[in-house]
């Protein structure tokens, strides 16, 4: 890790209490929901990181409590630098806020946080579903959601397999 961006580490987590999240070479701090649009914008004001490269979502289901971490990442172009953001959220209805109004491309990141993971972005000035179909029910990426597939038939278990396919009465 770079002094500069040991030095912007530094500052984020003593201005707001954030934590920290190390995997593989990358760091990441861990924000409070209610953080989130402030810190972005201090990031992006007094630290020159122009740029949302990414915004997604994990689901931990069941294994760990929060159930969501929010993962962004920012750049900064002029420094060659990559830090990120996680955000931790409960529950099966998880809300956070809007960061439209610092990094306007959120808006489709956003949006297929809403689709996908079932996160309702507060403020958000067009929360609908951008990957699936608008009367979509369910959010496909959530762990939680019926996968609905059909068991592989191989020589060793075809007779097994074959008593439970609904096929055609006459």
């Amino acid at each position: 890790m770079t002094d500069k961006i040991e030095s912007i580490v530094g500052s984020i987590k003593a201005g707001f209490s954030a934590g920290e999240y190390k995997f593989r070479g990358e760091i990441s701090l861990l924000v409070k929901p209610e953080q989130i649009v402030e810190v972005c914008q201090v990031l992006k004001d007094e630290h020159n990181f122009q740029q949302l490269t990414e915004q997604t979502a994990v689901d931990y289901w069941p294994e760990q409590k929060p159930r969501f971490h929010i993962v962004y990442k920012l750049r900064s172009l002029d420094d060659n630098l990559i830090i990120g953001l996680r955000v931790p959220l409960n529950g099966n209805a998880p809300t956070l806020p809007t960061i439209e109004g610092v990094f306007k491309n959120a808006n489709w990141f956003e949006r297929e946080l809403w689709g996908m993971f079932g996160i309702h972005i507060e403020g958000h000035s067009d929360l609908r579903r951008i990957v699936t179909p608008y009367d979509w029910e369910g959010h496909p990426l959530r762990k939680d959601y019926p996968l609905g597939y059909e068991e592989v038939q191989y020589s060793f278990n075809f007779d097994e397999i074959d008593l439970r396919k609904p096929y055609a009465k006459e």
